[in-house]
């Protein structure tokens, strides 16, 4: 640890409030060396910590005498003058990534202006207050060195120097002002002060620096000393506050685009009834239709409705705060210039090529062209961006997509029961099977408006598939299990029916486990709102001839239909972007960037208010994607508000999920404390390796700063969060009994465990698989077109005809399915800049504190040894959801991933 706190400057113990400032100055660096202790984030498993090179930089040459003077009394130290010396300042700025003929000129100008005095000047403040003014101690400014000599560098990081003349009597840095007095922002990334005894000082910056024309005042940045806030040094408590007010803002007027100004509103900018009636949309958010909240633009009303907010069509911004806005350096265009390109570009020319013979697939070799011929566009010379594109043969201007991994190994797989039960498991979806534990079902929706509760499903049809046991051993024996979609759908039917091209069942698939580890669908209800002397209700099951054979596999087709809607609307949309933004928007406005806990979360909540605000825009709007490619069409977010009512964050952790579903029990025996009924379940068994590991890390981290539950529930910043975070980010459900009560450091580690699960590796559980499962449409259709005929149905004499025709003609068109397939396709994309779990900017030095860098360092190793037992499960041909002939294996929780479609890889935070 005596390494750590070399690299990390400043140790903990000297910047601590526990320690007196007098003894805080000019400290003596071999007695940081001297220190040595062990921080483990797990104390059952001790983990070899590798030394790393430490590069010291200079301190200043300070005389003994003044050091011993530390030592006097107050009035002797009066008596005594004040010693200076010179500090340095080395600052790194980012270059923006492509810049216009606009802000050539401003950088140019912006040079000129640094020879009369319009540059870029910082100051330090010390942690402590001078005894006369009362008053943090300050540095005079300190303008940026060779700004104008630097203008034209073309590299990605720019560093500069400034130094300042400081007293003897000056302590510790604890922050640092800038004022950026050109005429344009620029990126500032980190600062390092050099000179102090105590060795290097750092400030994570991260941002961007207005100009003080547009936005007058100081830019305040603290040092990556994490403090606690009754533990704030004196002379920062103000700067503390003050970066907090500016942070929250007045609640009004419209956000300019280089704000930093972080409040709630409801989703009510979705629709554009400026358009007219069809293109309104309800407001999701309030006591008629509960939501979460999302981040406020204070954008002016429409015309036509008040409640609603106007829009701001594409290709223009949406508002975030500036510094949630992606970063425009070379490395991080690729996935968000890649999305921007498709949504803007390809699409609107996919519209404009295949329109007008916009047709059904005639035979499955039609869907396979996609992939090895492409779809020739009318490019024109304006479409340079598209040409860009890696699905873009630019020399031919053919969008010609990657076969997807579904098909790329076994053409087939698709077809079969036991790849469609697999999925359940090991797929992209894979969170909604369910042990059945009474049959048949029984569904809990108001009988007097959606018929009678019971089910279609009786013994008779799963008994003949059970393996010659009976419908209740089988219960008893946990053998039978469901994916239960009847409630999620049904009370939309009528509407959805009722769409142009549209057409769904509420459904429920019942599985058998059998006695090789595998599970196998046994029957399928599909539900329609009771209407007229016919059944509203019907059950396929397994086939027994070519007829049968058809219609179960249109009955499984509607099955990923609802699955596909489900997992789009309610697991991904609802369950991990929509429900973290109000966390992240509290964690803004309430924590401190000095505030430990805002340190942990940080790299959790990179680029999610800027992709929600992008989904608003473009994915989730009136006509956007989700709704031309989803079964639900107008309504999909309807549905996804739906699901809300039920969704309950203290059942949101990866072992209460589990518990919930029946797939899983309390076992203290169990290396994660839970014993799998299902143990070849690949989602998992994965997932509790990982959830663990952050559990271990964030107990490490919170036991370091909370040891005692006083400290919890007097930290007015942490307390003020989580209470924002419920009652105006989750305004609607504040009053439930449920959400997790913030009293002691196991209830704090178990909600940040939840929210680092949830926007790590739940999210790319539910992502980053969307193209290599959902990319060839026949295997998750997301929608489907036309209902299963029966015997009575005109339909059903061409069905069995030709019930080829009638299965591709019940798929997307071909339209429909270019454009899913190019969303998705962007969707599951990792970017070259992407930051896994175990990964943070600047491991060395994004906190202060030499302890929690070590156990950081702890966490990483853990991560990758989890993705080598990844591996190995990968290779067990005993685990045969995950290992097999032609069999995908599971990835999608493996940590890392080689940038583009990997089908693997936990990013930090909900980036895409």
């Amino acid at each position: 640890m005596a390494l750590v706190k070399d690299i990390v400057g400043c140790s903990a113990m000297e910047r601590s409030s526990f320690v007196s400032p007098s003894s805080r100055v000019l400290l003596n660096q071999t007695s940081l060396r001297q220190r040595n202790s062990s921080f483990l984030v797990n104390p059952t498993k001790q983990k070899k910590v590798v030394p790393r090179k430490v590069v010291r930089s200079p301190v200043a040459a300070i005389s003994e005498d003044l050091v011993r003077s530390t030592g006097a009394t107050p009035v002797e130290k009066e008596k005594q003058k004040a010693v200076e010396f010179k500090v340095r300042a080395s600052v790194t700025v980012r270059n923006k990534n492509k810049v216009d003929f606009k802000e050539t000129f401003m950088n140019q100008f912006d040079a000129l202006a640094e020879k009369i005095g319009w540059n870029v000047v910082l100051a330090l403040v010390s942690t402590e207050v001078d005894p006369k003014t009362k008053a943090p101690k300050k540095t005079k400014e300190a303008a940026l060195k060779d700004w104008s000599k630097k203008a034209n560098v073309k590299a990605e990081r720019v560093h500069y120097t400034a130094e300042f003349i400081v007293d003897s009597d000056f302590g510790v840095p604890g922050a640092i002002l800038v004022t950026n007095k050109h005429q344009r922002e620029f990126f500032l990334e980190s600062i390092t002060v050099e000179g102090f005894a105590c060795g290097n000082v750092h400030f994570p910056c991260n941002s961007w620096v207005q100009s003080a024309k547009d936005h007058p005042g100081k830019r305040i940045f603290f040092t990556n000393q994490p403090y606690l806030p009754n533990k704030t040094p004196s002379g920062l408590r103000a700067l503390r506050e003050k970066e907090l007010k500016n942070l929250r803002g007045d609640g009004k007027g419209v956000r300019k685009l280089s704000d930093r100004i972080y409040d709630f509103d409801v989703y009510n900018d979705l629709g554009n009834p400026d358009k007219g009636i069809d293109f309104a949309r309800p407001i999701l958010g309030g006591e008629k239709i509960p939501f979460p909240r999302r981040c406020r633009t204070g954008r002016l009303p429409s015309d036509t409705d008040m409640g609603a907010e106007s829009r701001v069509e594409k290709p223009l911004p949406i508002y975030v705060p500036r510094d949630e806005q992606f970063e425009e350096c070379k490395m991080n265009t690729f996935s968000t210039g890649r999305l921007r390109a498709v949504l803007h570009n390809l699409i609107p020319q996919l519209k404009a090529t295949i329109s007008a013979y916009n047709r059904d697939f005639k035979t499955f070799n039609d869907i396979d062209s996609l992939y090895k011929e492409g779809i020739l566009l009318k490019l024109g010379l304006q479409d340079e961006i598209l040409k860009k594109l890696t699905l873009i043969d630019s020399s031919e201007g053919l969008l010609k997509y990657e076969t997807p991994t579904i098909v790329s190994k076994d053409k087939f797989a698709w077809l079969r029961d036991d790849e469609f039960a697999r999925q359940a498991l090991a797929g992209i979806n894979p969170v909604n099977i369910e042990r059945l534990t009474t049959f048949p079902p029984v569904s809990k929706l108001d009988p007097q408006i959606y018929g009678a509760p019971d089910s279609a499903l009786k013994e008779e049809h799963i008994l003949p598939h059970l393996d010659g046991i009976s419908v209740q051993q089988a219960l008893d024996d946990n053998k039978l299990y469901i994916i239960d979609y009847h409630d999620v759908y049904l009370p939309f039917l009528d509407r959805i029916n009722a769409l142009d091209g549209r057409k769904a069942y509420a459904t429920r698939t019942v599985f058998f486990l059998t006695k090789g580890g595998t599970l196998k669908p046994v029957a399928i209800e599909l539900s329609l709102p009771p209407a007229g002397p016919r059944p509203s209700k019907r059950v396929v099951t397994p086939p027994v001839d070519a007829t049968s054979n058809w219609i179960w596999q249109l009955a499984k087709a509607h099955v990923c239909s609802n699955d596909a809607g489900v997992h789009q609307l309610v697991n991904h949309f609802l369950r991990t972007h929509a429900s973290m933004e109000p966390f992240i928007l509290a964690a803004h406005r309430q924590l401190s960037a000095m505030h430990p806990i805002f340190k942990l979360l940080d790299p959790h909540m990179r680029y999610t208010l800027e992709i929600n605000a992008l989904a608003r825009q473009v994915l989730i709007s009136v006509d956007g994607v989700i709704e031309n490619c989803f079964t639900p069409g107008r309504y999909v977010m309807e549905v996804s508000a739906a699901a809300y009512r039920d969704w309950r964050f203290d059942m949101e952790g990866l072992p209460a999920d589990l518990i919930r579903r029946g797939m899983a029990v309390r076992d203290p025996t169990q290396p994660h404390g839970l014993k799998l009924i299902l143990e070849d379940y690949p989602y998992a068994a994965d997932g509790l390796m990982i959830w663990s590991a952050i559990e271990n890390w964030v107990r490490t981290y919170v036991d370091h700063y909370y040891p005692e539950s006083s400290l919890i529930r007097s930290d007015t910043e942490l307390q003020s969060w989580y209470a924002e975070s419920i009652n105006v980010g989750h305004a609607d459900i504040r009053h439930k009994d449920w959400w997790p009560k913030l009293n002691t450091p196991e209830d704090l580690v178990s909600i940040l465990t939840t929210i680092i699960w949830l926007a790590s590796a739940q999210h790319a559980a539910l992502n980053f698989g969307q193209y290599p499962y959902g990319g060839y449409v026949p295997n998750r259709p997301p929608l489907m077109r036309r209902l299963i005929p029966d015997e009575n149905d005109v339909e059903y004499s061409s069905f069995v005809a030709d019930p080829q025709k009638y299965f591709l003609a019940a798929l997307p068109s071909l339209l429909q399915a270019s454009k899913f397939m190019a969303v998705v396709d962007t969707l599951s994309t990792h970017s070259p800049d992407e930051e896994y779990l175990g990964e943070r900017q600047h491991p060395s030095t994004w906190s202060g504190d030499a302890a929690i860098i070590e156990a950081f360092y702890g966490f990483s190793a853990e991560i990758r040894q989890i993705e080598k037992e990844i591996e190995k499960r990968n290779s067990d041909p005993s685990l045969k959801n995950r290992c097999g002939a032609g069999v995908i294996p599971y990835e999608l929780l493996a940590p890392s991933s080689e940038p583009g479609v990997t089908c693997r890889g936990v990013p930090n935070s909900i980036s895409i």
